[in-house]
């Protein structure tokens, strides 16, 4: 029987009080239909705020990923070699476009893409004759990934980084904003996003003639005749001017809403991170996480109770909870494709799959909900 108390969401939506004022000019002015002023001026603002050239509102991180690797140059037979630990956005794209994708393992430290693994790709790729279009790299969780040694090894082979950012908005990598580390950024602003925009996505870059291109094909390649002329494939990927005018509110309060998880983050790990076996995904000394879900783990040699055991727990007392992403390598559409793992016979990410509990997150979480949260996971440790 589930419990009758509120319900408890890992990372639900928190608008800021900005958001209606931008929809309501977005109303008076008409501009319901795709398109318009709240567009332009959201691209011109993440622009600022990441310090990239240009960027491009589209309707999903996805197909920030999907023109991303078309501007690239990815085609049918291509390689990519790809974060394994990771939700499957991060990946369908390479299918979309008729390549193959070659999964890189993580590091423990950051959980983020293996340069060690990735230079095992590498070498393996330059044997076989084979070298990657692209390497998407994954900021998991909203850290970033150590880009120093990775961009060194992809500038050594000459194969451009598409940095996937979806989830690190408003997250750091000595000092330069996640989303602005490979030659082009991805971020997303899905309903369980730090800002979110019910759905919606941006691509940034320094190189603006290339974004130019991604908003030619995403909005249908239409060539610039009196009548509809098209020469190209396009795509309906355009972000709508009231979606836009959402995601403009919000991000005037993102530092707000960082500091405000990385505070949920600090409770979790001062109440429950002495517990032996339980300790937390860790911020790398690099950069700044923006914390965009809190991540405990169980040791096994430590710790009896089973992550599925406080995420059923969990949610018996109307709380959600999640596993930590399944490696892409284990995912079944991806079966017999190419996996470099950190070291021989041991893949971290599937240690950190195996042992990992996602836990609620969300910036407007109250300390009275988080303890409900902590009180469930200490009496079923306890348990």
């Amino acid at each position: 029987m589930q419990s009758n108390h509120k319900r408890i969401y890992l990372s639900p939506p928190h608008m800021g009080g900005y958001e209606m004022g931008y929809i309501k000019e977005a109303f008076e002015t008409n501009w319901i239909a795709p398109l318009g002023p709240q567009v332009d001026a959201f691209e011109k603002e993440v622009a600022v705020y990441t310090g990239a050239k240009s960027a491009l509102a589209l309707s999903s991180g996805t197909a920030a990923i999907h023109l991303a690797l078309r501007l690239l140059g990815v085609e049918p037979g291509d390689i990519v070699f790809c974060s394994s630990l990771t939700f499957i956005a991060s990946v369908n794209p390479v299918l979309y476009l008729g390549a193959q994708p070659v999964f890189i393992d993580s590091e423990p430290e950051s959980w983020n893409m293996s340069p060690v693994a990735l230079e095992k790709a590498f070498m393996w790729a330059n044997s076989s004759g084979r070298m990657p279009k692209a390497v998407i790299i994954v900021d998991l969780y909203g850290q970033s990934a150590d880009y120093e040694p990775l961009l060194n090894l992809c500038n050594e082979y000459r194969v451009p980084v598409v940095e996937d950012a979806a989830e690190a908005l408003g997250a750091s990598y000595r000092g330069k904003v996640c989303g602005t580390l490979g030659r082009l950024g991805v971020f997303s602003f899905n309903g369980n996003k730090i800002v979110t925009t019910s759905g919606g996505g941006m691509l940034v870059s320094d190189d603006e003639e290339a974004l130019k291109k991604a908003l030619f094909w995403a909005t249908q390649a239409r060539e610039p005749a009196p009548w509809y002329q098209h020469a190209e494939m396009g795509y309906n990927y355009r972000m709508s001017n009231i979606v836009a005018a959402i995601g403009r509110g919000q991000l005037q309060v993102l530092d707000e809403r960082v500091d405000a998880r990385r505070t949920v983050f600090e409770r979790y790990e001062k109440t429950l991170g002495d517990i032996p076996g339980v300790d937390f995904m860790s911020e790398a000394s690099y950069g700044r996480c923006n914390r965009w879900l809190t991540v405990m783990t169980l040791n096994p040699e430590i710790c009896t109770v089973k992550p599925m055991q406080i995420i059923d727990a969990l949610a018996a007392e109307n709380i959600e909870s999640r596993p930590v992403w399944k490696p892409m390598h284990l995912q079944p559409l991806f079966a017999g494709c190419q996996y470099f793992p950190h070291e021989e016979g041991k893949s971290i990410a599937d240690r950190f799959f195996t042992t990992g509990v996602c836990l609620p997150s969300g910036s407007s979480m109250t300390a009275e909900e988080q303890q409900r949260v902590i009180d469930v996971v200490l009496s079923t440790l306890s348990g």
